[in-house]
């Protein structure tokens, strides 16, 4: 696949990682197949993981299509460098196109990236996974590498101001492939979701204390820090699907 943009931007965002004198530690990148097609299960906590998600593949030389909301390749801005790097288009209301586009990639020996919970977790604990991941690495036939970012919420998440402050750690750890055979989705979604939220458990744990101090809103409620329950993120997601919907519909009349 012909890449002429993809990486001046992956350039473009070192500098800017190092302008921001960000402290990425990566770990487990060696799991990253170098070679054939890898589908990469990331975590979802805030707007930029599908920026920092790739770095688990880049030391293996690997470049992430990430399958990406509609609404971003919609944008005057981000609609064409995100075509341009060759990342996923995914219509909520009829995922089958991006599904076959996923399916062709990794079949042409593409590493592809996705997020299991669709959405940003605001407790930024694991929400339920869909089945699509396990779906379609089995169809694939590739291995499904789980990846966990911890930091990034700290940057650009729901219901807080952006914050680019220098110096924040940012975590991308990945863990040793999955192979799922696809008899079984939604047991194999569930083996998915239990290893990382290991791996989520260890990333927190490893992160500098002193910057998740005990009462922080990037701390999920069972570390001690203020971030809504996994229970309460959920209803602020109603909350905001019906504030969503009731705009569509004041637009719409």
């Amino acid at each position: 696949m012909r890449d002429v943009t993809y990486p001046p931007i992956i350039l473009a965002a070192k500098l800017g990682f190092r302008a921001l004198g960000q402290r990425i530690r990566l770990t487990g990148t060696d799991h990253v197949p170098r070679h054939g097609g890898a589908l990469l299960a990331v975590n979802h906590v805030s707007y930029v993981d599908f920026v920092y998600g790739g770095l688990a593949a880049n030391p293996s030389g690997r470049k992430v299509r990430f399958m990406a909301k509609r609404e971003l390749f919609d944008h005057r801005l981000t609609g064409p460098m995100m075509r341009s790097m060759h990342h996923i288009e995914v219509d909520r209301a009829d995922g089958e196109a991006s599904l076959q586009t996923a399916l062709e990639y990794l079949r042409a020996g593409e590493c592809v990236g996705i997020f299991p919970e669709a959405t940003i977790s605001r407790s930024f604990e694991l929400k339920e996974f869909k089945t699509g991941a396990v779906r379609i690495a089995a169809a694939a036939g590739v291995p499904l590498v789980p990846v966990i970012l911890w930091g990034t919420q700290r940057m650009m998440t729901k219901g807080h101001p952006r914050d680019f402050s220098r110096g924040t750690t940012i975590s991308v750890s990945a863990g040793a492939p999955l192979h799922p055979t696809g008899e079984d989705p939604e047991a194999e979604t569930a083996e998915l979701r239990r290893v990382m939220s290991l791996m989520l458990d260890e990333a927190i744990e490893a992160y500098p204390d002193e910057e998740q101090p005990e009462g922080c809103w990037w701390l999920p409620r069972r570390y001690g820090g203020s971030a809504p329950t996994l229970e309460e993120a959920a209803g602020l997601d109603v909350a905001e699907r019906a504030a969503r919907a009731a705009k569509n519909a004041r637009d719409a009349s």
